[in-house]
């Protein structure tokens, strides 16, 4: 890679000098020709004043004017949201009959984020590679590709045999596309067509020192960070997914994240709850356990639907009970980032993205001393990461263009967030909540399961069933588990 020609590395040193972050360049004229080339290319890419101004932007955020603004919590009204968990079985149906009548007019996509790193599962592997510990030992993404399949096999039942397809864009970060793409290819794309999985990258945004700094990571390299999932919207646009989208006739979206293994790919019964309600977005949500639980709420702030976190609300809110339910949370909606997209809400991201508030994040962030050259490795933070939020948009939308739907958390949530061993959100929890799933499924079609504990369960395979149907034939069977039920 040739370096560039003095006038250009002249003309983005100034914007750079003018923006106040010239120290870009401390070390650029002892830098080879490849590795000014490499820094100059990383440096383009970014706006030095739009750095400043979302920097400044999260370090000073508008502030609340009176206390009203900040205690406007309201649950979503009934007009905005529906419940697996009372809804009637006739509405259920008919939102998942629209659901798969959609996917089977090649209506419906899938996005998947899935750009961290198994890092705290002890493995430098993109995240969908794991392996949670299932008898078949599947990986998410094998766990997830093929509910995708069985899903394309039902919509095609249902319309009379014509393929049925779901496209599937994967959203990697920079660490992650790379062997997210050889995972696939090695695995032949797990029974997909290579045409129909499309692997793009997120952004990246460079990383802050406290005192308002872009660090370099090396003399030829400055420090980033993926820019957070809400990321994913200027992605979209810049990563040529929506064009895609749009060659496709796509009209409805579901998006999701790689870490949740019970998650239902293209649920038609999302699909088509979203799509009957004319939603620009949807968002599943499961019941929060209790009071304290740690998680972002879904609902109504200021009149805008919104997500709130847990550290924002006070316990006497937190505690609150549905004055129609006793003994019911007020506040119970737990986000799941779990969401529905139309598209012509997503063609509209080129007029707001610019909008969307970053947030920091202070870490211990590496850095070469621009005095000394030398690489350190800081004990405590010493500087921010900037990052969107995939829900900041939400409070954009009129309520009438939103909406959500609460699911049960044993058959749709179950995160893998940490080491096995924890004891929560952990590969064993991941794999006793599938196995436990496909126990109840298996027992619900009459099937007896012999097992030597009351909570060893049976692994029933996406290509053996998608959500529970099919299972008639084991009626009057003995199971005896563990066991897997494949096609």
């Amino acid at each position: 890679m040739a370096a560039p020609s003095a006038e250009r590395v002249a003309d983005l040193k100034a914007k750079y000098t003018k923006a106040g972050q010239g120290q870009v360049f401390t070390f650029y004229d002892s830098l080879d020709a490849s590795e000014q080339a490499t820094l100059f290319e990383q440096l383009e890419k970014f706006k030095p004043e739009y750095i400043n101004e979302i920097t400044n932007r999260a370090l000073n955020p508008p502030k609340v004017e009176d206390e009203s603004a900040k205690t406007g919590l309201e649950p979503l009204p009934e007009s905005a949201r529906a419940s697996i968990l009372d809804s009637a079985k006739d509405d259920i149906d008919r939102w998942y009959d629209l659901g798969l009548d959609l996917i089977s007019q090649n209506k419906v996509a899938v996005v998947l984020m899935a750009g961290g790193q198994g890092t705290r599962l002890g493995s430098s592997a993109p995240k969908g590679c794991f392996d949670i510990g299932l008898p078949s030992h599947k990986s998410l993404f094998q766990i997830q590709a093929e509910r995708i399949r069985k899903i394309e096999e039902l919509a095609s039942k249902k319309s009379g045999g014509a393929a049925a397809v779901v496209p599937w864009y994967v959203m990697t970060s920079g660490p992650t596309r790379g062997p997210t793409e050889a995972f696939f290819k090695e695995n032949n794309y797990f029974g997909l067509k290579e045409s129909n999985v499309v692997i793009f990258e997120q952004g990246v945004l460079p990383c802050i020192s406290n005192d308002g700094k872009i660090l370099l990571e090396s003399k030829s390299k400055v420090a980033v960070a993926p820019d957070g999932n809400g990321g994913i919207y200027q992605a979209l646009v810049v990563q040529g997914v929506l064009d895609d989208l749009r060659k496709r006739g796509i009209e409805h979206i579901h998006a999701y994240c790689v870490d949740n293994c019970l998650v239902k790919v293209a649920d038609p019964v999302f699909i088509g709850f979203s799509a009957s309600k004319n939603v620009d977005i949807a968002t599943k949500v499961v019941r929060k356990r209790n009071a304290t639980e740690s998680v972002g709420l879904i609902l109504l702030k200021n009149g805008r639907p919104d997500v709130v976190e847990y550290s924002e609300i006070d316990e006497a809110t937190a505690s609150a009970e549905d004055p129609q339910q006793p003994g019911v949370l007020k506040f119970r909606a737990a986000n799941i980032v779990n969401h529905y997209y139309s598209f012509s809400f997503l063609e509209s991201i080129p007029q707001w993205a610019d909008k969307l508030p970053h947030h920091i994040a202070r870490k211990k962030i590496p850095y070469v001393d621009l005095a000394t050259g030398e690489s350190v490795k800081p004990t405590k933070p010493n500087g921010i990461k900037l990052e969107q939020f995939v829900f900041d948009v939400f409070p954009m939308l009129e309520l009438s263009k939103f909406a959500s739907l609460e699911v049960k958390r044993e058959d749709e949530f179950s995160p893998l967030k940490n080491a096995r061993g924890t004891g929560e959100d952990d590969p064993d929890t991941s794999k006793r909540d599938i196995m436990a799933q496909g126990r109840r499924w298996v027992e619900a079609a009459g099937a007896v399961v012999e097992a030597e504990t009351a909570d060893t369960g049976v692994e029933v395979s996406p290509l053996f069933s998608y959500g529970g149907e099919g299972l008639e034939k084991l009626k009057g069977q003995t199971i005896r588990a563990p066991t897997v039920l494949d096609s």
